[in-house]
């Protein structure tokens, strides 16, 4: 009697993206922070929603508005003046809970920029029913600054590292394939350049130009992709003479094409591996400039003006402490997923944790 033996069915292979997004996965700090990261990013964009001084409707004598997409005059509710309605007046308030009025309003019911008039402390005031957080020197919600401060920092953080990866890559990548004069002459233009005294850059051009995002993104991004630059040309160098690159020269791949499809998706590596570092720098970079006075525009959300504040306002220790608070905690989320990332790629301990996960 034989029993036929069943054919073995050979066991599905993992790509290397999913080996390493597993490996991710395992390391619980970095996954969570990543997690915890997004929510407050996806929180900080949708911050108009959350922390506002407008109704998002109001449904006042059989009408509904939506006040947080259009702009009414206060007669509309019972008012005695053509300008813009202030939902937190006394009167306005209590027209739109009289009868079957009602209004639905944010969790937090203050700006960016709104100035609470009705405070019952002078500003700065300390934290309060009203102002959970306290206000600024300027009578500014602090929860509010905070939540748009932080959304400006992360929105800069990420155009300031696309522009540094972008040009980081794209020198790497030349001076590494070409190798030679190409690359000689470029390293001497990087050491002459980074030579060059960036701090004295921005006073110059602050005090020559009106201070805007978009110069300092552009500043800042100048002198931003020289580190990267090294990483990339050093991957570059080493992958340029693997049997395959030369397999397809002799073939007479390309250059461009060679770049592109064989040598760039394998040395990107320490680009993926530095971006929440450098997104760290880059919020750091933009804290430090606006604490100085060189940063955003005034009236500008900025997590380096509270700081400021909070130095000149030593009694007010909440401004200090909130702001303290959300800087730590975003630099610390970064860092556990950089290091988490980190481990993910290393071949040297994928190896051990491969072993450990099954993987």
């Amino acid at each position: 009697m034989f029993i036929e033996s069943l054919p073995t069915v050979a066991p599905r292979s993992v790509s290397p993206g999913r080996r390493a997004w597993q490996r991710f996965k395992r390391n619980r700090l970095g996954f969570y922070s990543l997690i915890l990261f997004c929510v407050i990013v996806v929180l900080s964009l949708c911050a108009e929603v959350v922390s506002n001084d407008k109704p998002l409707i109001v449904h006042y004598e059989g009408q509904t508005y939506f006040p947080l997409l259009k702009d009414y005059p206060e007669t509309v509710f019972g008012g005695d003046f053509e300008t813009t309605t202030d939902y937190l007046d006394p009167y306005i308030t209590e027209q739109l809970h009289k009868g079957s009025n009602w209004a639905l309003f944010p969790l937090n019911r203050y700006g960016e920029a709104t100035i609470n008039y009705f405070a019952q402390a002078p500003n700065p005031a300390p934290p309060s029913a009203a102002n959970w957080l306290g206000t600024d020197d300027r009578g500014r919600d602090l929860l509010a600054q905070l939540l748009y401060g932080f959304r400006v920092s992360v929105l800069f953080a990420l155009a300031l590292t696309f522009v540094g990866v972008l040009l980081g890559v794209v020198t790497g990548a030349i001076q590494g394939f070409f190798g030679g004069k190409t690359d000689l002459a470029f390293q001497r233009f990087i050491e002459i350049w980074g030579s060059m005294p960036e701090l004295y850059l921005l006073i110059i051009f602050s005090a020559v130009l009106a201070p805007s995002i978009s110069l300092l993104l552009v500043l800042l991004s100048l002198f931003g992709w020289m580190g990267l630059s090294d990483y990339v040309r050093a991957e570059f160098l080493r992958n340029r003479q693997l049997d395959y690159v030369k397999a397809a020269r002799a073939l007479g791949v390309p250059n461009g094409q060679i770049i592109w499809r064989h040598i760039l998706p394998n040395s990107l590596t320490p680009v993926v591996t530095f971006l929440p570092f450098r997104m760290s720098a880059a919020i750091l970079a933009l804290t430090s400039l606006d604490f100085l006075g060189l940063g955003v525009p005034p009236g500008t959300p900025s997590l380096g003006e509270l700081l400021s504040q909070g130095k000149n306002s030593i009694d007010a220790w909440w401004i200090s402490l909130g702001t303290f608070a959300v800087l730590v905690m975003t630099l610390l989320l970064l860092t556990f997923m950089g290091d988490a990332l980190r481990d993910a790629l290393d071949p040297r301990k994928a190896q051990v944790t491969d072993a450990k996960g099954g993987v």
